[in-house]
């Protein structure tokens, strides 16, 4: 199993994340359109991996990625943002996109990260 949080404040993108990542093997799924409401999914289910866009409705997901992190520890992070220079302080291990993004490189870079952190442990591998 692996599930994903999206962070997304705009309902076709998370759709579409959603969509993109079941073919790479996610399994299931919570979804926020602001900080508060990421946190509050995180902490209900810890999630295997999370994409975040950068501006939310209210606050901003490298916020509630930072506030995750403090939390619940290392979770993978894929930053998927009209925004990307604004992404801030970002662990090496983090990846960028750009919207618009390429649909197959992010499949390929959400399972690299899975990969990764799967062998480090901290993930379960999904599919």
């Amino acid at each position: 199993m692996c599930h994903v949080l999206i962070i997304e404040d705009e309902a076709l993108v998370a759709m579409d994340l959603e969509n993109l990542l079941l073919e790479a093997g996610a399994t299931s799924f919570a979804f926020a359109s602001s900080e508060a409401e990421a946190v509050e999914q995180a902490c209900t289910r810890q999630p295997d991996v999370m994409t975040s866009d950068v501006q939310l409705g209210s606050g901003t997901g490298p916020a509630a990625v930072a506030i995750i992190r403090d939390r619940l520890g290392m979770v993978p992070v894929v930053f998927v943002s009209a925004t990307p220079t604004e992404c801030g302080a970002m662990q090496p291990q983090d990846l960028v996109f750009c919207k618009p993004f390429d649909r197959g490189d992010l499949v390929a870079a959400f399972r690299r990260i899975l990969g990764v952190a799967a062998a480090a442990g901290r993930v379960r591998p999904c599919a």
